[in-house]
C-alpha cells in the first residue's frame, strides 16, 4: 500500500462531491480524503499498484488543480 499527498484547490464539500466519482472509479484506491482546513487543501490517497499520475489525471478531469507533494 502506498500513501501519497497532493496539493489541490478542492476547497469545500461541493468540490469533494464533484471529485468523488472520479476517484472512486479507480479500483486501486483504497481510501482518500481532503483536508479542506489546510491552506494547501491536501488530498491524501492510499492505493495499490498504480502510478500517482493516474490520481492526478482523475482529479484534473474533475476540473481541479493538483500537484504531488514529494518527501
Amino acid at each position: 500500500m502506498t500513501t501519497s499527498n497532493f496539493k489541490t484547490n478542492i476547497k469545500c464539500g461541493g468540490c469533494i462531491a464533484t471529485v468523488t466519482p472520479f476517484l472512486n472509479a479507480i479500483p486501486e484506491i483504497k481510501k482518500w480524503e481532503v483536508n479542506t482546513a489546510d491552506a494547501n487543501k491536501i488530498l491524501t490517497v492510499e492505493y495499490d499498484l498504480i502510478d500517482a499520475s493516474k490520481i492526478i489525471e482523475a482529479v484534473t478531469k474533475a476540473g481541479y488543480e493538483i500537484s504531488e507533494i514529494k518527501g
